[in-house]
């Protein structure tokens, strides 16, 4: 099997009526919960080595974990063979003991191992450590040496935020590619498919600090597809700096500070990767309707849904280490076209529920797909933990670190607070900051309903950045939707920060 040969495959199938992967499942699967689920674990010795470095172990299927994936490996020479199901592969838990299942029950997804070169001392000579996780729909989830799995990645995203509903297009088959003995890079060869559109998919990993997967994709449309989302990241918010974030919602009782997997979307634009514009835009739960954003990038230089709160007092959670969480960023590559026309959209759905996915961003093409049209991608993921880091261009510009909102009445404070006068105090730092107090560098900001009254840029000595401080008075009556405020640091006419983008 080669993309080629893929993509062929896939061309073939979007030419015919749509067929649903197996469901069927025996009823002893099909009635387990969360737990039951839980207890099947793949048995390490039955492990598929790949190479001197790599290593695969599969999913069963069971409680929501219902459809049926195809798996193949694809030996260095010669046909892809089947990875066939036998029940021994599994302890299927206390439940399930002694039972056994037909060979043709197939697998849910599988996970990647790979032999970090820096294991710590007390791991066992040889030691290979689970990185990537293919399992459900189109969804994966990759992290780098030394983070926790948080947001996931998917192959497409369809009609997200529509009234008529989401589509979730499915993996239903992949292929491992066996790599050389040596090789730190492996190869999957995935198959999509879905009632609106058929593609191939191959994704070269590189496991390390950061991981990075390369991406290449043939989609065929079977009909057309009015909002395709293309290389969507989804993840979860419920409650960040400022509690949830909205006007008028109601805080979380919980001890711990923050809760969530990222904090904010990153969209950067421009054709010379060594000056760009940087838009920082904090997530926000609590609204009473989901809520869609874009932001139109010409030419898009990438986005990713980033986690920059990274330390463990934000959030207090010793087993869910939400400070270890990776962030994902998307670079499109500029000689392709499918991410040349269009908006990087952003869907925050209300969520009281932590392990609810709420947040959704994707790249949103103008025109609409169409059959006999195929669209071909190509782009890189990457891991991002603490900043500046390579993959995000432009590491002169100042990143966004925190956004709080309180009152305005500081030193003659009233009890309730006014809503007519918020204070918006806006966190950067950078290595292209001024060290020190400098009176050239100024606070330029704006809002899209209301004022804003005596912006402040001042150095902050505790963190070696630079903090804004600007009050917003909103106007009366306020808008039904959201207003956007905007904020950056300058010298002159020189931007020295990324610009933050609130939604209130």
């Amino acid at each position: 099997m080669t993309f080629e040969t893929l993509s062929a495959e896939a061309a073939r199938l979007a030419a015919a009526p749509y067929a649903a992967p197996p469901e069927d499942l025996p009823p002893a699967l099909a009635a387990l919960d969360y737990d039951g689920y839980r207890a099947i674990t793949f048995r390490p010795a039955e492990s598929l080595h790949l190479g001197d470095h790599f290593s695969a172990q599969l999913f069963h299927r069971g409680f929501l974990q219902r459809k049926r994936v195809a798996l193949y490996l694809q030996p260095r020479r010669g046909p892809a063979r089947p990875i066939p199901y036998e029940t021994r592969l599994f302890d299927l838990g206390r439940r399930l003991a002694g039972q056994s299942f037909a060979p043709d029950l197939g697998f849910a997804g599988f996970r990647l191992h790979y032999a970090f070169p820096d294991m710590p001392a007390w791991r066992p000579k040889g030691f290979q450590e689970e990185f990537l996780v293919f399992l459900g729909a189109s969804y994966f989830r990759l992290r780098a040496a030394h983070q926790e799995y948080g947001l996931s990645a998917r192959g497409l995203a369809i009609g997200t935020g529509a009234p008529e509903g989401e589509e979730f297009p499915d993996f239903v088959a992949h292929w491992i590619c066996e790599p050389e003995p040596e090789a730190r890079t492996l190869t999957v060869l995935s198959l999509l498919d879905s009632p609106s559109v058929a593609g191939a998919f191959r994704f070269a990993i590189s496991p390390g600090d950061p991981a990075r997967i390369a991406v290449t994709a043939a989609l065929h449309p079977r009909r057309s597809i009015a909002k395709l989302g293309l290389a969507p990241l989804t993840s979860m918010f419920l409650y960040g700096q400022n509690g949830p974030g909205a006007r008028g919602a109601k805080p979380f009782d919980d001890f711990r500070p923050q809760v969530h997997d990222s904090d904010g979307l990153c969209v950067a634009a421009g054709a010379d990767s060594a000056r760009v514009d940087r838009i920082w835009r904090p997530l926000v739960n609590g609204r009473k309707q989901p809520q869609i954003s874009a932001f139109a990038a010409r030419p898009l230089a990438g986005f990713g849904l980033l986690q920059r709160e990274r330390t463990f007092a934000a959030y207090l959670d010793v087993e869910a280490r939400h400070e270890a969480r990776p962030g994902l960023w998307v670079a499109p590559d500029p000689a392709g076209g499918a991410f040349a026309n269009g908006a990087v959209q952003l869907f925050e759905i209300p969520s009281g529920e932590e392990y609810m996915d709420n947040i959704v961003a994707a790249f949103v093409p103008a025109a609409p797909a169409q059959p006999g049209a195929p669209l071909h991608l190509t782009y890189g993921l990457t891991t991002v933990g603490a900043e500046p880091v390579p993959a995000i261009p432009d590491a002169a510009l100042a990143r966004v670190t925190s956004t709080r909102f309180g009152s305005a009445e500081r030193l003659r404070p009233i009890t309730p607070p006014s809503p007519q006068r918020r204070l918006c105090v806006i966190d950067f730092e950078g290595p292209g900051l001024p060290k020190s107090a400098d009176e050239a560098v100024t606070a330029e900001v704006s809002a899209s309903a209301g004022t804003m009254h005596e912006p402040v840029a001042n150095f902050v000595p505790q963190t070696g950045g630079w903090r804004i401080y600007v009050e917003w008075r909103p106007p009366e009556p306020m808008p039904a939707g959201d207003v956007v405020l905007r904020a950056r640091l300058v010298r002159g006419t020189t931007p020295l920060s990324e610009t933050w983008d609130a939604a209130l």
